[in-house]
């Protein structure tokens, strides 16, 4: 899955007289977005729409106690205060405490979106308790008033829920990580639970996705090891409920074989069985027609440092059908896609099944899609599913439509792309191939390939997520600058898989870095991904001078000399990566990720930071 910074704002009127930006504080830019078509949709799928969309935002809380267990006594605080405090709104201290809510509204809580590291208050506990203090109790309830003394430990005690996802090998990675998805469990302890699980069920062909809708926690007083199923009922009970009632009223109009799909999702959150889920994702995946679609539940497992328990997410959406050709034709050779793909035969799928891609405009966004929302989705997550019944990919183009809008005339290109041509293709062709790599990557990239028999793939633990994400990017690259892309009028030439191609490594070996805090290793997966891949490549190539550092005038820049030898690179490292998913290689996957994908050159860093922000963008 892709990420751009977009966070939802209203927009009605002509693109031209409206600001894109919205808002920026520290390294984020908060930009409107519209939703182009929705005033022509008919009048049972606007009301469809609605419904969906408020199920869609209620289960904001739900992501935010799964990010970390103090989050949400520490945003119910803040805004509190933000909504009664009558002190002096212009002073710096206030200021300081406005941008820290800003930023825990934005990440959905107290750590950083991509580092995953603890936000640093630019506010003193003591003003921080004196503005509370300003405040009637009765405003902040019994609960938060109790839970006060916790909301400023977890502010302002650095030792405290120091990162959400530790990825660092060799820790406990449960025990070090701040998120909320085990209590009390070791990483041996959790692995053991589940691995005894799979095993029970080891002849399974249809296994169900152990440990997704849940958190595993251990009883302090018997040390037995117990589910919290996150249901109806359940663990999440008051959100679920709310999320079930518009549900409700969503398939009260929704049409077959939509009707049918929203019950079985009702069914699954009213009783948390997984064979629920798998069933919905079923019918879910076989339905191309519905006009509006959607996805509402615990899908992706990112934020999980065992690959296992999904965080919450909604995403509420229609057919763009004028920008639909592009991933229908892409879908339609799916099968040849995966024939000539250069991966052993052995992990190939030899019928490709149920693989449909459009292009969408969202309408509403929510959980773990708000506000860094992905910009491509590849649905269903499960394996079996993929390989017997296919998957859906959508690109989001309103979202990549707005990034674009934005990023215009931000000097970036100027500051870090040193030769002509390449400033000249990605101006002509980088939004077009921004977007056949995201199509490339979900509809066939994720759908691609085949696990060995008696692989259930689990097998690389907390190594998944970035290589599930390399192996898709790379499936798109490597297509992107194939002839057959030209044969179909998807591209005009191999200029725009160059363009691509030069943004793609820029980013992967420097201006990404932008991102990381000083002194700090690359941790979020997609970032890895990327920087796996780039510098792979590099090194892979740099007898032949493929990729190349250059300083010119004080300032480093990486440059591509040989497009259609990268593109080769490109293939060989899909055909490995593919190997270590297909055969569930943990080693060989631990060893690629570690070395490539986390360190960071710390001048190179230093310089890209200074350079980034000289002129005034986020990353």
């Amino acid at each position: 899955m892709s990420f751009s910074l977009i966070a939802l704002a209203a927009c009605d009127a002509t693109t031209g007289e409206k600001p894109w930006i919205v808002d920026r504080f520290d390294d984020v830019k908060v930009i409107r977005y519209e939703v182009p078509g929705f005033d022509a949709l008919p009048l049972e799928e606007k009301e469809l729409v609605y419904y969906l969309a408020q199920a869609a935002k209620c289960g904001r809380d739900i992501l935010f106690d799964q990010n970390c267990p103090a989050n949400l006594a520490v945003r119910r605080t803040l805004e509190t205060l933000y909504e009664n405090y009558a002190g002096d709104r212009t002073a710096e201290e206030w200021k300081a405490l406005e941008k820290y809510l800003k930023k825990v509204w934005f990440a959905n809580g107290i750590h950083h979106h991509y580092s995953n590291d603890k936000f640093a208050p630019e506010f003193s506990e003591v003003f921080l308790l004196d503005a509370i203090e300003s405040i009637p109790e009765e405003r902040f309830g019994a609960e938060l008033n109790a839970l006060r003394g916790e909301v400023c430990r977890a502010i302002f005690d650095p030792a405290l829920y120091p990162t959400k996802l530790n990825q660092k090998a060799g820790d406990d990675l449960l025990l070090t990580s701040s998120s909320n998805y085990y209590s009390g469990v070791s990483q041996q302890e959790a692995e053991r639970f589940y691995a005894e699980m799979a095993a029970a069920d080891a002849g399974n062909p249809c296994p169900v996705s152990y440990g997704l809708n849940s958190q595993l926690a251990k009883d302090p007083a018997t040390g037995e090891l117990r589910e919290r199923v996150w249901k109806v009922g359940g663990m999440y009970s008051p959100a679920i409920e709310r999320i079930v009632y518009w549900l409700g009223k969503a398939h009260e109009v929704a049409r077959e074989p939509q009707k049918s799909n929203i019950a079985a999702l009702i069914s699954y959150y009213n009783t948390g069985d997984l064979k629920e889920f798998d069933r919905y994702n079923i019918g879910w995946v076989r339905d191309t027609v519905s006009n509006v679609d959607f996805v509402n539940g615990f899908i992706e497992d990112y934020g999980d440092p065992l690959g296992r328990k999904a965080s919450w997410e909604a995403n509420v959406n229609f057919m763009d059908k004028a920008a639909c050709h592009r991933t229908e034709v892409i879908s339609e050779n799916a099968q040849w896609f995966e024939d000539h793909s250069p991966v052993a035969p052995e992990y190939k799928k030899k019928e490709v099944r149920g693989v449909s891609a459009k292009v969408i405009t969202v309408a509403m966004l929510g959980g773990d899609c708000y506000p860094a929302t992905p910009i491509g989705i590849n649905l269903p997550n499960a394996d079996w599913i993929r390989k017997e019944h296919g998957s859906k990919s959508v690109t989001i183009d309103n979202i990549t439509y707005a990034y674009d809008r934005a990023a215009q005339g931000n000097g970036f290109a100027e500051e870090f792309v040193l030769r002509a041509d390449d400033r000249e293709r990605m101006e002509r062709y980088g939004k077009l191939a921004d977007d056949l790599h995201t199509d490339l990557h979900e509809c066939l990239g994720h759908g691609s390939g085949q696990l060995a028999p008696g692989v259930k793939g689990g097998e690389l633990r907390s190594y998944s997520s970035t290589l599930e994400e390399t192996r898709a990017d790379l499936f798109g690259l490597y297509y992107l600058g194939d002839p057959k892309l030209v044969e179909l009028g998807l591209v005009p030439s191999f200029d725009a898989a160059k363009a691509g191609y030069a943004k793609y490594i820029l980013n992967g070996l420097m201006t990404q870095l932008a991102r990381v805090e000083p002194g700090k290793n690359v941790e979020e997966s997609h970032m890895r991904n990327r920087q796996l891949i780039a510098a792979w490549c590099y090194e892979r190539g740099k007898a032949d001078n493929v990729v190349e550092f250059v300083r010119e005038g004080g300032k480093t820049y990486v440059v591509v000399n040989d497009y259609e030898a990268l593109r080769g690179l490109f293939g060989e490292l899909l055909r490995e990566v593919q190997r270590i998913k297909s055969e569930g290689d943990y080693e060989a996957g631990r060893e690629l990720v570690e070395r490539y994908a986390v360190k960071v050159d710390q001048e190179l860093h230093r310089e890209v930071r200074e350079r980034y922000y000289a002129l005034g963008i986020e990353p």
